[in-house]
């Protein structure tokens, strides 16, 4: 199967002062990994696999959708696979 790197964005995120501090005390942990494993644990309680989540945004790509279109018309794992399946038939 042919994978296209990960792209990152930055986004903003608020944290308390006492969250600044420790991670300021623990200048070797990469903040921005606690936040994507903080979501790949959402994903896993809402039972939405990131591999699946990931292939089937690719796909959605591969289709010719840019992420604002898919955004536009998502707003949930079962809508992104609708509109993929969709452009698929």
């Amino acid at each position: 199967m042919h994978t296209h790197p990960a792209h990152m964005i930055t986004r903003a995120v608020t944290i308390e002062d006492i969250d600044d501090l420790y991670l300021t005390w623990n200048s070797h942990i990469n903040g921005s990994a606690l936040y994507r494993r903080a979501l790949r644990d959402e994903m896993e309680l809402r039972d939405v696999d990131p591999d699946e989540l990931r292939d089937l945004f690719e796909r959605a790509r591969e289709q010719g959708y840019t992420k604002d279109e898919i955004v536009d018309e998502t707003n949930r794992y079962a809508d992104l696979k609708a509109l993929v399946d969709d452009a698929e038939e």
